[in-house]
């Protein structure tokens, strides 16, 4: 998961922003960028920053972040109120990996595999995000609503905002390895649902590939690591200085 900051004016400078980054894993410095984006998630707070390394956070680490703003300027007439500290862990590294073309799940944790799935995923007309998700959340059971269908979905495993999940499917047993014929989730059946659900931990990145869909948006949930590091860079809606 990216780090996120919600900023309560839309700063024009991210220059002093970025010089009061100071990020440490395991206690030593560590490259990082800030991307700025437009945010619709808390009233008051138009821009959220987001900060991530150029690959994914190592395992089993200790980070640590110091965000010395306060005082310093975020563009003309615009001065930060406070400075802000985080520190955080991360687990082992459990890293999917969705094939469209083989219709197979395969889950690594700390570069061993522990799962090898078949799935069903979106059919031509809702087709599943290719590119790198996160779970966001996790509900035992969820209730799905939409176009044809009103369902109490087991073991549901939230990767975007706008719906994307991977849950048992027990009603499309028939298709699971065989065709994609979901709504753009990634269905299972009922007993590796389950199994997943109990071992996915929120912030765990899945990767899809060749699902006949775009690639999942950077705002849909957390899409950062969808987006080129180069890119990321710069900065996006408050180019780097």
């Amino acid at each position: 998961m990216p780090i996120i900051a919600y900023l309560s004016a839309s700063i024009t400078s991210a220059k002093d922003f970025d010089a009061a980054t100071q990020v440490t894993v395991n206690g030593a410095p560590t490259q990082g960028a800030w991307y700025f984006q437009k945010s619709t998630i808390y009233a008051g707070y138009p821009i959220e920053a987001h900060y991530r390394p150029a690959e994914f956070w190592p395992a089993h680490a200790d980070i640590a972040m110091n965000l010395d703003t306060k005082g310093k300027s975020g563009g003309t007439g615009l001065v930060y109120d406070n400075s802000l500290t985080l520190d955080m862990k991360t687990g082992p590294a459990n890293v999917g990996k969705v094939d469209g073309k083989t219709l197979r799940m395969v889950v690594t944790s700390d570069g061993k595999q522990v799962f090898d799935f078949p799935v069903s995923l979106g059919k031509a007309s809702t087709p599943t995000f290719n590119g790198t998700k996160v779970v966001m959340e996790k509900k035992a059971v969820e209730h799905m609503v939409g176009d044809g269908y009103d369902e109490q979905v087991p073991w549901s495993v939230r990767v975007t905002n706008s719906g994307e999940y991977v849950h048992s499917a027990s009603w499309n047993g028939g298709n699971i390895g065989q065709r994609s014929t979901s709504h753009g989730c990634t269905n299972l059946t009922e007993a590796n649902a389950k199994a997943y659900f109990n071992f996915a931990q929120i912030g765990d990145p899945i990767t899809y590939t060749s699902t006949g869909g775009p690639t999942m948006p950077t705002w849909d949930g957390y899409g950062d690591w969808n987006v080129p590091w180069n890119t990321w860079q710069a900065g996006g809606a408050v180019p780097a200085n």
